[in-house]
């Protein structure tokens, strides 16, 4: 077999490797973008907590359906998602509590509450399904639903994109002038939201926020400028779903985490080899908006 055989055989040959090359290219294209800003404002480890806390409307979902519709799923994360959001802001604006303690709290309690209701009305293949992911087994209507994420997420990026970079350089400034500083900050945890649920559908729980943070700091090791990142960060994220898609078909792996590997891989490339890697002696550079 050719090299170009080996590249293009499986999705010439199989309609499952082909919805499921659309469905990667996809969430790379809306979470790569959400992931860097994501980065800037020192919000990932609550990007982590909140791909845990959409799995009770997941398993909601799930048992609505009568097993992994991952449309019903996916609407079901998303409500599950928003509300922890909302209640984690909502606990750390009347308490002395920080928002990253509050979505602490709630996303273990969500983490807890889904396995427990997916376990206990479905097989342990359906828990495995929903923590780790079907991406292989991704249906037309879920493409459809990952299709309306990212084109929604990057019109409400391309809309509040001002707002949100100001946020990102300086908070204060936005609480001191008056700005809607909150709704901004709510309509980017929405976003953060619907791309988790998005890399839900494809990669489970455990694993969807790695397709949006992975990129994400992958390019922010090449470059400072803040769209260039978001572009580099989307296209390291498409690349490693296609390489990853050919690695597990070919070596017979499993799909999800061939992927978020693959974004390691490159990661770790970036780390020794590009300009703000380890050979740069370290620390954080500041970015660009332009």
């Amino acid at each position: 077999m050719s090299v170009l055989a080996g590249l293009w055989e499986p999705f010439a040959t199989f309609g499952f490797m082909r919805r499921a090359l659309v469905a990667s290219i996809t969430l790379g294209m809306g979470a790569g973008p959400v992931g860097v800003l994501l980065q800037l404002r020192r919000m990932s480890l609550i990007g982590d907590a909140m791909s845990h806390a959409i799995l009770p409307g997941a398993a909601v979902g799930f048992l609505a359906a009568g097993g992994l519709s991952l449309t019903a799923m996916g609407l079901g994360g998303i409500a599950a998602g928003l509300g922890v959001a909302l209640l984690a802001g909502l606990v750390s604006r009347r308490t002395h509590l920080a928002e990253d303690a509050s979505f602490a709290s709630f996303y273990l309690t969500s983490l807890a509450l889904g396995v427990l209701i997916v376990s206990a009305r479905g097989s342990n293949i359906d828990l495995l399904h929903v923590l780790f992911g079907t991406i292989l087994a991704i249906d037309g209507p879920a493409l459809y639903l990952m299709a309306g994420i990212t084109t929604l997420s990057l019109f409400l990026l391309s809309l509040i994109w001002r707002p949100l970079v100001m946020e990102c350089v300086d908070p204060g400034f936005m609480r001191m002038t008056g700005s809607r500083g909150a709704l901004y900050h709510m309509v980017f945890l929405f976003l953060v939201v619907i791309n988790l649920v998005a890399g839900f559908e494809a990669l489970g729980t455990l694993m969807s926020v790695g397709m949006m943070m992975v990129p994400a700091a992958t390019a922010r090791l090449w470059t400072r400028r803040l769209v260039p990142m978001m572009a580099l960060s989307a296209t390291v994220g498409m690349l490693a779903g296609f390489t990853g898609l050919l690695v597990s078909y070919h070596f017979r792996l499993a799909a999800g985490p061939c992927i978020i590997l693959t974004c390691s891989a490159a990661y770790l490339f970036s780390l020794l080899a590009s300009p703000a890697g380890i050979r740069a002696g370290g620390g954080s550079s500041p970015f660009r908006s332009h």
